[in-house]
């Protein structure tokens, strides 16, 4: 039996409040983890278009303020 499969077994037999708790800390993980790809992305200019979009955008007064 592989490692996965004994952790879905696992997993299996958890309660109702420990499988809640468990997908909250995917979540959360998962969360924490795009959120790094997110800064990473940034901090090396692979979003500087985004930016550049919402200007033009703003400069032909496509925009609404929020």
């Amino acid at each position: 039996m592989s490692k996965v499969q004994r952790i879905q077994n696992e997993i299996e037999s958890l309660s109702e409040q420990e499988y809640s708790e468990l997908r909250k800390w995917f979540s959360e993980r998962d969360w924490e983890k795009w959120d790094r790809h997110i800064e990473e992305d940034s901090g090396s200019g692979k979003l500087n278009f985004l930016i550049k979009e919402a200007l033009d955008e703003k400069s032909k007064g496509n925009l609404k303020e929020l």
